[in-house]
């Protein structure tokens, strides 16, 4: 097996939840970088931005720069700018920062869909609905990721797939998935000069995270935080990925044991 060179590494539900850092996981980080194993930090969260993001993650003893970052927010921002969108944004306020303030003497030609709870409302939902059914296809329902769901500290909750599956079959616009699982997202979160086969996805959501990128020809591990669901496992229901671990410290114990000589 190819040494594993760099690492892709999920944020929330795999090295902290809300404000506490699973289990030894700044340790653990600090082991892997010991190794020399280039690490770029990959989220899907939309709730925050990068710079909430970063101060979040030193506060609770991680050790990172904000360039480590490397979020849907970011990815869905260039897309907007590359493509010279106007959208209509289903954003928290942070979440916002990372995007260019809207044009007001333009009309609106696309919806952006983040994790914004306190805007899956019917007043917001049908502004975006309309945006998209009077256009007559042309504007762009832009999904920052369709996550099913999301460990919260009070448990399971929707994440913003639903509400953008809705838009889609309501509108007939399909939606352009910007974040995990898309395979742009990865191939562009690769740290430079590597490949994927000397690459590694550690998360805890098996198919966003994990065969999203092993589609691309990475490696992906498990871990049983955050949004895992072990009731799955024993179903029989559970993608097949490369390995689980209990938690990212364990993952992080299995490459120095066993994968980077």
């Amino acid at each position: 097996m190819r040494p594993i060179k760099g690492a892709l590494i999920d944020l929330s539900g795999t090295l902290h939840i809300d404000d506490q850092p699973t289990e030894a996981a700044p340790e653990a980080l600090e082991r892997l970088r010991d190794l020399g194993v280039t690490v770029k930090f990959v989220t899907n969260t939309t709730k925050e931005s990068v710079f909430s993001l970063y101060d979040r993650l030193i506060r609770i003893g991680f050790r990172l720069e904000k360039d480590e970052i490397y979020g849907s927010l970011s990815a869905a921002s260039r897309y907007v700018q590359s493509n010279d969108l106007n959208p209509y944004y289903i954003l928290t306020e942070d979440a916002r920062r990372d995007f260019p303030a809207n044009t007001p003497d333009r009309p609106l030609n696309a919806v952006v869909v983040g994790l914004a709870p306190e805007r899956f409302s019917y007043q917001y939902l049908n502004e975006a609905f309309r945006i998209l059914h009077a256009s007559r296809g042309t504007a762009k329902l832009i999904a920052i990721h369709e996550g099913k769901y999301y460990k919260a500290k009070d448990g399971i909750s929707l994440g913003p797939g639903c509400f953008v599956k809705g838009l889609e079959y309501s509108s007939g616009v399909p939606s352009v998935c910007i974040g995990k699982p898309n395979a742009y997202f990865f191939r562009s979160a690769l740290p430079e000069g590597l490949e994927p086969q000397d690459c590694v996805m550690i998360g805890d959501d098996p198919n966003d995270d994990c065969i999203g990128a092993m589609q691309i020809g990475m490696r992906g591990f498990l871990v049983e935080t955050g949004k895992y669901q072990p009731e799955l496992q024993t179903t029989g229901k559970l993608p097949e990925v490369t390995g689980i671990f209990k938690n990212f410290s364990a993952v992080v114990d299995h490459i120095v044991e066993n994968i980077y000589m």
